[in-house]
């Protein structure tokens, strides 16, 4: 783990802590599984991000004020979360064209979450295509 990362992850609550590391590991899984070998792990606004140079930044967040929630934020500028409605709908709840957001005691839509994060890793390849290739 990225060692600013790794500092962050020790200002959250322990709920949180087990969470987003649920969320960081489905991350690397699906880059491992999309054949992405170069995935950068950094802070970016403070918040752990990931990038790869084929897709759109990834980022994660809990806030104090909003403590029984976190959300997973993507680049507003892209297509992604207009296809992740199209696709999954009430799956999810969205904030504007940015995030998806979590409550902290739900259980995460793993499978549907992996294959959104799966878009966002290869977006610079994919945007092209109609649901981004979905």
């Amino acid at each position: 783990m990225d060692e600013q990362v790794k500092q962050k992850f020790t200002t959250y609550p322990s709920l949180v802590v087990v969470v987003l590391s649920e969320v960081r590991e489905i991350i690397f899984r699906v880059a491992k599984q999309d054949g992405i070998t170069e995935l950068e792990e950094t802070l970016k606004w403070g918040e752990p991000s990931y990038i790869s140079k084929i897709g759109s930044t990834i980022r994660f967040d809990h806030k104090p004020k909003s403590a029984g929630q976190f959300c997973i934020y993507f680049n507003c500028k892209t297509k992604l979360i207009e296809t992740f409605k199209e696709l999954y709908g009430d799956t999810f709840i969205y904030e504007g064209n940015r995030a998806l957001v979590f409550k902290l005691n739900q259980t995460l839509p793993s499978k549907e979450l992996a294959h959104c994060i799966s878009l966002a890793l290869r977006y610079k390849k994919i945007k092209h295509l109609p649901l981004l290739g979905a």
